[in-house]
C-alpha cells in the first residue's frame, strides 16, 4: 500500500497537476493539506473519475484536509474532537485534521498551523494545538488501530531537515518548543519513515516562494509520514518526489510518498517479535 501527503496549497487551482499526478503514481491513498475549499465546491469528479473515494474536510480559502483513497475509506473521523469531544471544539474550527481507517490502518492526515513569527498569537496558537494533537494521540493509541499520521507539519524536527540550519535554528517552524512538542507526541510510538531510508541532509519538501528558494534548493524537509512500530516493520521505501515543486505555477510543497507491505502476508508475521 503506498499512503502519499501533499500540501496543494488550493487544489482547485493545482487540480491538473493533482490528477496526473495520480493518474501516473496510481497511489492507494493520497492525503491533502490545504485545500482551501468548501466541501460542496471541491473537485470531487476529476479525482473520482481516477477510482478514489473521497473524505473531505474543508473552508473557504483558508486550511483544508482530504483523504482519497483507492481503497473503501471508513470510519471517517473529523477534527479533534471527534475523540476529545467539546473540550477540543475551539481547536477544531479550523479544518485541519481528518483520519480514516483504510485496509486496517488508520490513516491521520494534519495540517499543522505555520505559527507565522515567535511573537505571534499565532505562535501560542501552534503551541496549544500540537498539545492537543498529543491528546488526541494517546485517545486513538486507546483505540488499537495501527497509525500512519502525514501531513504538513510545518517544523524541520532537526538541523539536517533546514538547508541553512546555523541560521534558521531558534526561528519559527525550528524552534525548541516546536521542536520539544513534536517529539513528546510522536514518544515512543510513532517514528519518521523518511528516516528510515534517508539518514542525510539536502532533502526538502518544501521551497518558500518568496525567496527564490527552488532556484538555489533553499529547502525545508516538513511534509512528514509517522508510522507505528507495526508500519515500520512494513516500510519498504519513502521518497520526496520533488519534480513535482518544478511545475508551472507549483504547490510550494512536493509529495511524500511511503510504501508498506501490507497486510501482512499471514497473521505470524501481524504479531512478530521484529517489531515489538
Amino acid at each position: 500500500m503506498r499512503i502519499a501527503t501533499w500540501n496543494v496549497n488550493s487544489v482547485r487551482t493545482r487540480l491538473e497537476q493533482v490528477t496526473a499526478w495520480l493518474a501516473r503514481e496510481q497511489p492507494e491513498v493520497l492525503c491533502l493539506q490545504e485545500t482551501k475549499v468548501t466541501d460542496d465546491l471541491f473537485p470531487r469528479q476529476a479525482i473520482e473519475d481516477l477510482g478514489y473515494q473521497l473524505a473531505l474536510s474543508g473552508q473557504k480559502a483558508y486550511n483544508g484536509v482530504a483523504i482519497a483513497s483507492r481503497l473503501p475509506l471508513e470510519d471517517v473521523q473529523i477534527g479533534f474532537d471527534a475523540l476529545l469531544g467539546p473540550e477540543a471544539s475551539d481547536l477544531s474550527e479550523q479544518k485541519r485534521v481528518i483520519s480514516a481507517l483504510i485496509d486496517g490502518v488508520r490513516v491521520l492526515n494534519l495540517y499543522v498551523p505555520n505559527g507565522s513569527s515567535l511573537t505571534s498569537d499565532k505562535y501560542a496558537y501552534k503551541l496549544q494545538w500540537l498539545a492537543c494533537l498529543k491528546r488526541y494521540l494517546a485517545a486513538q493509541e486507546q483505540q488499537g488501530d495501527p497509525l500512519c499520521m502525514v501531513g504538513d507539519f510545518n517544523i524541520g524536527p532537526e538541523a539536517r531537515d533546514l538547508h541553512d540550519p546555523e541560521r534558521l535554528s531558534g526561528g519559527i517552524m525550528a524552534s525548541e518548543p516546536e521542536r520539544d512538542a513534536l517529539r513528546e507526541l510522536l514518544g515512543d510510538r510513532l517514528g519518521d519513515a523518511f528516516r528510515q531510508f534517508e539518514p542525510g541532509s539536502g532533502h526538502w519538501s518544501w521551497w518558500d516562494y518568496r525567496t527564490g528558494a527552488w532556484e538555489t534548493d533553499r529547502g525545508w524537509r516538513i511534509d512528514h509520514i509517522y508510522l507505528c512500530e507495526q508500519l515500520q516493520a512494513c516500510a519498504t521505501g519513502c521518497v520526496i518526489h520533488r519534480d513535482q515543486r518544478g511545475n508551472p505555477q507549483p504547490s510550494d510543497h512536493a509529495p511524500v510518498v511511503v510504501n508498506l507491505a501490507w497486510p501482512p502476508a499471514d497473521d505470524e508475521d501481524a504479531t512478530s517479535d521484529s517489531w515489538l
